[in-house]
């Protein structure tokens, strides 16, 4: 099977270049970067590697540790046939250090050093701000697989348990690459903060994680999805602005990230799509046309379309935050030293990439209104890419509407503006309703319960999740897939449990 839909396929195409380097496969550390010539370095890489292993039987998928799932793991780098699949425990999966090919001559595309070679070592005078670069994005992958592991014990089908799995040793790769960084380049600080990614824990009050998103509970397998779809698309986002860096190592660590967050983003996509295929089948099935039948719908066993939405906003206006202030000096300064660039920097048009005389339009909120603000494009970095993530996410938003007006129901998921529930930014202390207005508190009060869920709905969810482990069943909730993993019959056993 392609496990990206036509609009993931460029993110795999994001590791192209013009040659291609094997991975080792037979090292202690399967790597493409010559692991094996570096002693200093594969000694702190082997030290860290047994406390990875703990904190992942610890903190990793509860309960499966020992069953063997069929994962893919990357045997090269080349597009064309870069994973192998096969049933592993996954303690026995083979993580590693992956970059994509060096483009030989490549220079920086943006910032005051447009134009000069490459780094391939720390700029010196970067060197703060690259570190806090990678560590941060280094948090979200560990995070995540905490958030997701007690997820397999209501696993809908093994199908889908084991794409949770895939994601999950994919994230914790991931963390593996911007490990590498941080203890090749970055010396005994750098082995410090690797140590302390290991430490910190989504949602603990004391070491919680760096990123408010990723301290959030993902209670259910709809929470799942949503993030995967709409989270994990700020992975994508973020990973491509950082694989346009200045700093070569980084820039190839995640052009090949980018090629397995195609997968996430599918499992969100197709996960959500199949919740909606679900409900509107059911709906038909039970001559039901009105989506806010509520109680009618509910009792067939399906999530109700309304609710899809609520979860739909709930998600989109915590990932955004994500993203920082839409005006904000820190983003300016990355870009302007060339250690992160837009999303698709390489492929703007129109300007000189460097963006000193620029200007971009932030809307703000100004004596209780809105205002479309020109600010200079540097400073506006953040919202920039907000704006390119809220047009990135339609595309699977619209697939579902299709369904849905295919099922011939009267109902479309939308995004809510920008500034709804937003916790950080230029919307921060304001009021947003999905729809664009801005509210009092009362207005506030009197409306959440429509536009995000309730404790009600959490409880309905939450009887949803009943576990649906034999082969080629699924629960009631959500519909098959169209295709198996890897072309594999509808009856396979993704993940043999003990």
């Amino acid at each position: 099977m392609s496990e990206t839909p036509d609009t993931l396929v460029e993110d795999a195409a994001a590791v192209r270049s013009e040659r291609f380097v094997e991975v080792k496969l037979d090292e202690s550390i399967p790597n493409n970067v010559d692991l094996s010539s570096d002693k200093q370095l594969l000694r702190a890489l082997e030290t860290w590697h047994p406390q990875y292993l703990e904190w992942w039987k610890d903190m990793g998928p509860e309960g499966f540790q020992n069953a063997e799932v069929y994962l893919r793991t990357a045997v090269g780098v080349d597009p064309s046939g870069w994973a192998k699949f096969g049933h592993v425990k996954m303690p026995d999966y083979r993580w590693g250090i992956l970059l994509a090919p060096k483009v030989e001559g490549r220079t920086i595309p943006c910032g005051r050093h447009k134009g000069e070679p490459a780094w391939q070592e720390v700029p010196g005078e970067y060197r703060s701000l690259l570190r806090r670069l990678i560590v941060v994005q280094g948090d979200t992958e560990p995070a995540s697989v905490e958030q997701q592991r007690h997820l397999g014990a209501t696993a809908p089908s093994l199908y889908d348990m084991r794409n949770l799995f895939q994601v999950n040793v994919e994230e914790g790769r991931h963390l593996w690459a911007m490990v590498y960084l941080l203890v090749k380049y970055f010396g005994k600080d750098g082995r410090e903060e690797a140590q302390a990614l290991l430490e910190r824990r989504s949602g603990q009050q004391d070491n919680p994680r760096i990123l408010g998103a990723f301290n959030e509970r993902t209670p259910d397998w709809l929470s799942f999805f949503m993030f995967t779809y709409f989270t994990d698309r700020d992975g994508k986002m973020q990973l491509a602005a950082l694989a346009e860096s200045g700093f070569d190592p980084l820039s190839r660590s995640c052009r090949f990230m980018l090629t397995e967050e195609a997968h996430h983003l599918f499992v969100g996509e197709t996960g959500v799509g199949r919740t909606v295929e679900a409900t509107c089948a059911a709906m038909n099935k039970a001559g039901i046309k009105d989506p806010f039948a509520t109680e009618r719908i509910r009792a067939l066993g399906v999530v109700d379309l309304p609710l899809l939405q609520r979860k739909a906003n709930f998600h989109m206006s915590v990932t955004r935050d994500l993203f920082g202030s839409e005006i904000s000096s820190n983003g300016a300064e990355a870009f302007s030293s060339g250690l992160k660039g837009r999303f698709n920097e390489a492929n703007l048009k129109g300007d000189d990439h460097q963006l000193a005389d620029a200007f971009y339009t932030v809307t703000r909120v100004v004596d209780g209104r809105f205002v479309d603000e020109q600010v200079p494009a540097l400073r506006s970095i953040n919202s920039r890419l907000l704006d390119d993530y809220i047009a990135d996410c339609q595309g699977g938003i619209d697939r579902w509407n299709k369904a849905i007006e295919k099922a011939g129901i009267d109902f479309k998921i939308t995004q809510p503006h920008k500034g709804f529930n937003r916790k950080i930014g230029e919307f921060k202390g304001h009021r947003i309703s999905p729809d664009g207005r801005l509210l009092s508190e009362a207005e506030w009060a009197a409306g959440a319960g429509q536009w995000l869920p309730n404790d009600a709905d959490m409880d309905f969810i939450g009887s949803l999740m009943k576990p649906c482990h034999d082969k080629g069943r699924y629960a009631s909730w959500i519909a098959p897939p169209r295709m198996g993993i890897n072309n594999q019959p509808g009856d396979f056993e993704y993940v043999k449990i003990d």
